[in-house]
Protein backbone atom coordinates (compact mmCIF):
# COMPACT_ATOMS: atom_id res chain seq x y z
CA UNK A 1 0.00 0.00 0.00
CA UNK A 2 1.49 3.53 -0.67
CA UNK A 3 1.75 6.45 1.42
CA UNK A 4 1.81 9.97 0.66
CA UNK A 5 3.61 12.21 3.06
CA UNK A 6 2.53 15.50 3.66
CA UNK A 7 4.57 18.35 5.05
CA UNK A 8 2.93 19.80 8.15
CA UNK A 9 3.29 23.16 6.67
CA UNK A 10 1.70 21.91 3.65
CA UNK A 11 -2.15 20.43 5.73
CA UNK A 12 -3.89 23.31 5.50
CA UNK A 13 -3.66 23.95 1.82
CA UNK A 14 -4.06 19.99 1.19
CA UNK A 15 -7.58 20.40 3.04
CA UNK A 16 -8.36 23.34 1.50
CA UNK A 17 -7.71 21.07 -2.25
CA UNK A 18 -9.99 18.20 -0.56
CA UNK A 19 -12.50 20.76 -0.12
CA UNK A 20 -12.71 22.16 -3.12
CA UNK A 21 -12.51 18.59 -4.79
CA UNK A 22 -15.07 17.13 -3.01
CA UNK A 23 -18.07 20.09 -4.22
CA UNK A 24 -18.39 18.83 -7.82
CA UNK A 25 -16.01 16.22 -8.12
CA UNK A 26 -16.19 12.24 -7.35
CA UNK A 27 -12.56 11.32 -7.83
CA UNK A 28 -9.79 13.48 -8.60
CA UNK A 29 -5.97 12.38 -10.17
CA UNK A 30 -3.35 14.57 -9.93
CA UNK A 31 -0.40 14.03 -11.81
CA UNK A 32 -0.37 10.30 -11.28
CA UNK A 33 2.61 8.34 -12.42
CA UNK A 34 3.09 4.85 -12.84
CA UNK A 35 6.33 2.51 -14.09
CA UNK A 36 6.95 -0.56 -14.70
CA UNK A 37 10.34 -0.71 -14.53
CA UNK A 38 11.30 0.86 -17.34
CA UNK A 39 8.02 1.46 -18.85
CA UNK A 40 5.99 4.30 -18.20
CA UNK A 41 1.91 3.53 -18.33
CA UNK A 42 1.13 6.82 -16.59
CA UNK A 43 3.32 10.30 -16.67
CA UNK A 44 1.55 12.78 -14.38
CA UNK A 45 -2.13 11.92 -15.29
CA UNK A 46 -4.53 14.71 -13.86
CA UNK A 47 -8.21 13.93 -14.10
CA UNK A 48 -11.40 15.51 -12.57
CA UNK A 49 -14.37 13.38 -12.74
CA UNK A 50 -17.49 15.28 -11.93
CA UNK A 51 -20.39 13.91 -9.94
CA UNK A 52 -23.10 12.06 -11.45
CA UNK A 53 -21.67 12.06 -14.73
CA UNK A 54 -20.73 9.54 -17.56
CA UNK A 55 -16.93 10.52 -18.22
CA UNK A 56 -15.73 8.61 -21.41
CA UNK A 57 -12.10 7.52 -19.96
CA UNK A 58 -10.57 6.97 -23.99
CA UNK A 59 -7.09 5.86 -25.79
CA UNK A 60 -5.83 3.06 -27.73
CA UNK A 61 -4.96 -0.08 -26.49
CA UNK A 62 -1.94 0.59 -24.37
CA UNK A 63 -2.24 4.33 -23.49
CA UNK A 64 -2.44 3.51 -19.56
CA UNK A 65 -6.28 3.90 -19.31
CA UNK A 66 -6.29 -0.37 -17.44
CA UNK A 67 -3.33 1.62 -15.55
CA UNK A 68 -5.31 4.57 -14.31
CA UNK A 69 -8.43 2.19 -13.42
CA UNK A 70 -6.60 -0.40 -11.19
CA UNK A 71 -4.63 2.67 -9.54
CA UNK A 72 -8.43 3.91 -8.84
CA UNK A 73 -9.37 0.03 -7.55
CA UNK A 74 -6.52 0.21 -5.54
CA UNK A 75 -4.88 -3.23 -7.10
CA UNK A 76 -2.20 -0.99 -7.81
CA UNK A 77 -0.82 2.17 -6.98
CA UNK A 78 0.97 5.11 -8.06
CA UNK A 79 4.61 6.00 -7.96
CA UNK A 80 4.13 10.19 -8.13
CA UNK A 81 0.80 11.97 -7.54
CA UNK A 82 -2.12 11.96 -5.59
CA UNK A 83 -5.92 10.45 -5.98
CA UNK A 84 -8.50 11.48 -4.17
CA UNK A 85 -12.36 10.07 -4.07
CA UNK A 86 -14.97 12.53 -2.45
CA UNK A 87 -12.78 14.78 -1.34
CA UNK A 88 -10.25 12.86 0.77
CA UNK A 89 -6.96 11.06 -0.17
CA UNK A 90 -7.54 7.66 -1.58
CA UNK A 91 -7.97 4.83 1.66
CA UNK A 92 -9.10 1.28 1.52
CA UNK A 93 -12.37 1.71 2.82
CA UNK A 94 -13.18 3.66 -0.45
CA UNK A 95 -13.25 0.06 -2.19
CA UNK A 96 -16.61 -0.72 -0.61
CA UNK A 97 -17.94 2.22 -2.60
CA UNK A 98 -17.05 1.19 -5.89
CA UNK A 99 -18.34 -0.96 -8.28
CA UNK A 100 -15.66 -2.12 -11.18
CA UNK A 101 -16.84 -4.19 -14.07
CA UNK A 102 -13.57 -5.35 -15.87
CA UNK A 103 -13.45 -6.18 -19.74
CA UNK A 104 -11.99 -9.68 -18.44
CA UNK A 105 -14.44 -11.08 -16.70
CA UNK A 106 -14.04 -13.01 -13.24
CA UNK A 107 -17.05 -15.28 -12.38
CA UNK A 108 -16.77 -18.87 -10.97
CA UNK A 109 -17.20 -21.36 -13.56
CA UNK A 110 -18.48 -24.21 -11.56
CA UNK A 111 -20.74 -22.26 -9.26
CA UNK A 112 -24.17 -21.66 -9.34
CA UNK A 113 -25.24 -18.29 -10.79
CA UNK A 114 -27.29 -16.97 -7.67
CA UNK A 115 -24.86 -18.55 -5.17
CA UNK A 116 -22.11 -16.77 -6.59
CA UNK A 117 -24.17 -13.41 -6.70
CA UNK A 118 -24.79 -13.76 -3.38
CA UNK A 119 -21.29 -14.68 -1.81
CA UNK A 120 -20.29 -11.58 -4.57
CA UNK A 121 -23.33 -9.56 -2.41
CA UNK A 122 -21.83 -10.31 0.97
CA UNK A 123 -18.34 -9.21 -0.36
CA UNK A 124 -18.95 -5.93 -0.78
CA UNK A 125 -20.75 -5.47 2.56
CA UNK A 126 -24.40 -6.35 2.57
CA UNK A 127 -26.19 -8.63 4.65
CA UNK A 128 -27.59 -11.95 3.18
CA UNK A 129 -31.15 -10.77 3.44
CA UNK A 130 -30.64 -7.82 1.74
CA UNK A 131 -28.41 -8.96 -0.77
CA UNK A 132 -31.18 -11.55 -2.23
CA UNK A 133 -33.76 -8.47 -1.74
CA UNK A 134 -31.26 -6.54 -4.39
CA UNK A 135 -30.38 -9.98 -6.24
CA UNK A 136 -34.38 -10.86 -6.90
CA UNK A 137 -35.27 -7.10 -8.06
CA UNK A 138 -32.19 -7.34 -10.68
CA UNK A 139 -33.15 -10.84 -11.75
CA UNK A 140 -36.63 -9.85 -12.65
CA UNK A 141 -35.47 -6.57 -14.00
CA UNK A 142 -33.57 -8.16 -16.36
CA UNK A 143 -35.77 -10.95 -17.08
CA UNK A 144 -32.95 -13.91 -15.79
CA UNK A 145 -34.72 -14.98 -12.86
CA UNK A 146 -34.77 -19.15 -13.91
CA UNK A 147 -31.37 -18.78 -14.05
CA UNK A 148 -30.33 -18.50 -10.93
CA UNK A 149 -29.39 -22.64 -10.22
CA UNK A 150 -27.39 -22.95 -13.46
CA UNK A 151 -24.46 -22.90 -13.50
CA UNK A 152 -21.84 -20.03 -15.10
CA UNK A 153 -20.69 -22.51 -17.67
CA UNK A 154 -24.34 -23.30 -18.97
CA UNK A 155 -24.34 -19.50 -19.76
CA UNK A 156 -23.48 -17.68 -23.14
CA UNK A 157 -20.70 -15.07 -22.89
CA UNK A 158 -23.75 -12.67 -22.92
CA UNK A 159 -25.52 -13.81 -20.22
CA UNK A 160 -22.93 -14.14 -18.01
CA UNK A 161 -22.02 -10.41 -18.53
CA UNK A 162 -25.66 -9.35 -17.44
CA UNK A 163 -24.93 -11.71 -14.36
CA UNK A 164 -21.51 -9.54 -14.00
CA UNK A 165 -23.23 -5.98 -14.60
CA UNK A 166 -25.77 -7.27 -11.68
CA UNK A 167 -22.79 -8.13 -9.24
CA UNK A 168 -21.12 -4.70 -10.03
CA UNK A 169 -23.78 -2.78 -9.31
CA UNK A 170 -25.71 -4.33 -6.79
CA UNK A 171 -24.18 -2.38 -3.51
CA UNK A 172 -25.09 1.38 -4.97
CA UNK A 173 -21.51 2.69 -4.82
CA UNK A 174 -20.58 6.28 -5.62
CA UNK A 175 -18.60 5.56 -8.28
CA UNK A 176 -19.23 2.91 -11.00
CA UNK A 177 -16.37 1.89 -13.75
CA UNK A 178 -17.51 -0.14 -16.53
CA UNK A 179 -14.10 -1.15 -19.05
CA UNK A 180 -15.97 -2.39 -22.41
CA UNK A 181 -19.44 -3.31 -20.77
CA UNK A 182 -21.00 -3.89 -23.91
CA UNK A 183 -18.86 -7.00 -25.30
CA UNK A 184 -20.61 -9.81 -25.73
CA UNK A 185 -23.81 -8.74 -25.77
CA UNK A 186 -25.71 -8.67 -29.01
CA UNK A 187 -27.22 -5.29 -29.69
CA UNK A 188 -30.35 -6.24 -27.91
CA UNK A 189 -28.90 -6.17 -24.68
CA UNK A 190 -26.67 -3.78 -25.34
CA UNK A 191 -29.18 -1.63 -25.28
CA UNK A 192 -30.66 -2.94 -22.42
CA UNK A 193 -27.48 -2.14 -20.46
CA UNK A 194 -27.41 0.66 -22.19
CA UNK A 195 -30.48 2.14 -20.66
CA UNK A 196 -29.54 0.41 -17.33
CA UNK A 197 -26.76 2.45 -17.08
CA UNK A 198 -28.32 5.80 -17.66
CA UNK A 199 -30.98 4.89 -15.15
CA UNK A 200 -28.01 4.55 -12.35
CA UNK A 201 -26.63 7.97 -13.71
CA UNK A 202 -30.15 9.52 -12.95
CA UNK A 203 -30.43 7.61 -9.77
CA UNK A 204 -27.39 9.42 -8.82
CA UNK A 205 -24.14 7.35 -9.57
CA UNK A 206 -21.05 9.03 -10.95
CA UNK A 207 -19.42 6.12 -14.35
CA UNK A 208 -15.93 6.19 -15.65
CA UNK A 209 -17.01 4.59 -19.08
CA UNK A 210 -14.05 2.56 -20.94
CA UNK A 211 -14.84 1.95 -24.88
CA UNK A 212 -13.38 1.48 -28.30
CA UNK A 213 -17.17 1.78 -29.09
CA UNK A 214 -17.42 5.46 -30.14
CA UNK A 215 -20.88 5.12 -30.81
CA UNK A 216 -21.61 4.65 -27.60
CA UNK A 217 -19.17 7.57 -26.08
CA UNK A 218 -21.52 10.03 -28.58
CA UNK A 219 -24.88 8.29 -26.98
CA UNK A 220 -23.76 8.41 -23.12
CA UNK A 221 -20.66 10.22 -22.37
CA UNK A 222 -21.35 14.41 -21.00
CA UNK A 223 -17.33 14.35 -20.46
CA UNK A 224 -14.33 12.59 -22.26
CA UNK A 225 -10.60 12.13 -21.24
CA UNK A 226 -7.81 10.70 -24.21
CA UNK A 227 -5.17 8.94 -23.10
CA UNK A 228 -2.25 8.23 -25.72
CA UNK A 229 1.06 7.18 -24.92
CA UNK A 230 0.93 6.97 -20.92
CA UNK A 231 0.13 10.89 -21.04
CA UNK A 232 -3.45 12.92 -21.18
CA UNK A 233 -3.61 14.87 -24.39
CA UNK A 234 -7.18 15.55 -24.70
CA UNK A 235 -10.52 16.08 -22.19
CA UNK A 236 -13.40 18.23 -21.14
CA UNK A 237 -16.77 18.20 -21.88
CA UNK A 238 -17.73 16.09 -25.44
CA UNK A 239 -19.85 19.06 -26.67
CA UNK A 240 -17.44 21.91 -26.11
CA UNK A 241 -14.65 19.23 -27.25
CA UNK A 242 -16.61 18.92 -30.57
CA UNK A 243 -16.95 23.00 -30.84
CA UNK A 244 -12.92 23.19 -30.65
CA UNK A 245 -12.99 20.66 -33.48
CA UNK A 246 -15.06 22.17 -36.13
CA UNK A 247 -13.70 22.86 -39.10
CA UNK A 248 -16.59 25.10 -40.78
CA UNK A 249 -17.59 22.00 -43.28
CA UNK A 250 -21.17 22.13 -44.21
CA UNK A 251 -23.59 19.46 -46.01
CA UNK A 252 -25.46 21.25 -48.86
CA UNK A 253 -28.10 20.57 -50.84
CA UNK A 254 -29.79 22.26 -53.67
CA UNK A 255 -31.91 22.08 -56.59
CA UNK A 256 -30.47 23.57 -60.25
CA UNK A 257 -30.05 23.44 -63.24
CA UNK A 258 -26.64 23.05 -65.08
CA UNK A 259 -25.25 20.73 -62.57
CA UNK A 260 -22.36 20.09 -63.64
CA UNK A 261 -21.63 23.84 -64.73
CA UNK A 262 -23.02 24.75 -61.55
CA UNK A 263 -20.51 22.99 -59.59
CA UNK A 264 -17.72 24.00 -61.60
CA UNK A 265 -18.18 27.52 -61.22
CA UNK A 266 -18.42 27.22 -56.93
CA UNK A 267 -15.50 25.13 -57.00
CA UNK A 268 -13.88 28.16 -58.51
CA UNK A 269 -14.89 29.92 -55.56
CA UNK A 270 -15.11 27.45 -52.84
CA UNK A 271 -13.76 24.45 -51.44
CA UNK A 272 -16.29 21.95 -52.85
CA UNK A 273 -15.76 18.07 -52.02
CA UNK A 274 -17.67 14.64 -52.42
CA UNK A 275 -21.06 16.08 -54.96
CA UNK A 276 -23.49 13.46 -55.44
CA UNK A 277 -25.95 14.21 -58.49
CA UNK A 278 -29.17 12.64 -58.18
CA UNK A 279 -29.99 11.29 -62.28
CA UNK A 280 -34.12 11.28 -61.47
CA UNK A 281 -34.04 15.24 -60.56
CA UNK A 282 -31.55 18.50 -60.26
CA UNK A 283 -30.78 17.72 -56.83
CA UNK A 284 -26.68 18.00 -56.07
CA UNK A 285 -25.58 17.15 -52.84
CA UNK A 286 -22.28 18.32 -51.70
CA UNK A 287 -19.54 18.98 -49.05
CA UNK A 288 -17.99 22.77 -48.98
CA UNK A 289 -15.33 24.09 -46.24
CA UNK A 290 -16.06 27.34 -45.56
CA UNK A 291 -13.15 29.70 -44.63
CA UNK A 292 -14.49 31.13 -41.83
CA UNK A 293 -17.93 30.79 -39.40
CA UNK A 294 -19.08 33.37 -41.86
CA UNK A 295 -21.63 31.83 -44.53
CA UNK A 296 -23.70 34.69 -45.59
CA UNK A 297 -21.35 35.08 -48.81
CA UNK A 298 -21.60 31.34 -49.89
CA UNK A 299 -25.52 31.36 -49.15
CA UNK A 300 -26.42 34.72 -50.85
CA UNK A 301 -24.02 33.33 -53.94
CA UNK A 302 -25.65 29.34 -53.53
CA UNK A 303 -29.36 31.63 -53.70
CA UNK A 304 -29.15 33.58 -56.47
CA UNK A 305 -28.23 30.39 -58.90
CA UNK A 306 -29.84 28.02 -56.98
CA UNK A 307 -32.45 26.47 -55.09
CA UNK A 308 -31.45 25.51 -51.47
CA UNK A 309 -33.08 23.06 -49.91
CA UNK A 310 -30.36 22.10 -47.08
CA UNK A 311 -27.61 23.60 -45.44
CA UNK A 312 -25.95 21.89 -42.26
CA UNK A 313 -22.92 22.08 -40.36
CA UNK A 314 -21.08 18.96 -39.60
CA UNK A 315 -19.51 18.23 -36.39
CA UNK A 316 -17.00 16.12 -36.23
CA UNK A 317 -17.80 12.57 -34.38
CA UNK A 318 -16.00 11.38 -31.06
CA UNK A 319 -14.85 8.86 -33.42
CA UNK A 320 -13.13 11.16 -35.95
CA UNK A 321 -11.82 13.34 -32.68
CA UNK A 322 -10.52 10.12 -31.40
CA UNK A 323 -8.45 9.40 -34.95
CA UNK A 324 -7.14 13.27 -35.52
CA UNK A 325 -5.75 13.76 -32.37
CA UNK A 326 -4.22 10.39 -31.76
CA UNK A 327 -2.66 10.94 -35.18
CA UNK A 328 -1.49 14.28 -34.68
CA UNK A 329 0.33 13.56 -31.48
CA UNK A 330 1.88 10.56 -32.82
CA UNK A 331 3.17 12.71 -36.22
CA UNK A 332 4.70 15.25 -33.51
CA UNK A 333 6.53 12.38 -31.77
Amino acid sequence: MYKIQIPKILWGHFYIFAENACMNTILVAKEVTKKFGEHTALNKVSLEIPKNSIYGLLGPNGAGKTTLIRIINQITYPDNGQVFFDGELLQPHHIAMIGYLPEERGLYKSMKVGEQALYLAQLKGLSKVEAKKRLKYWFEKLEIGDWWNKKVQELSKGMAQKIQFIVTVLHQPKLLIFDEPFSGFDPINANIIKDEIINLKNDGASIIFSTHRMESVEELCEHIALLHNAEKILDGKLSDIKNQYKNNIYKVGLEVEGRERFIAELSDKFLVTEAVMDRMDQQIDFLVQLPSEDSREFLTYVSEKAKVHSFIETIPSANDIFIQTVQTKSTDE
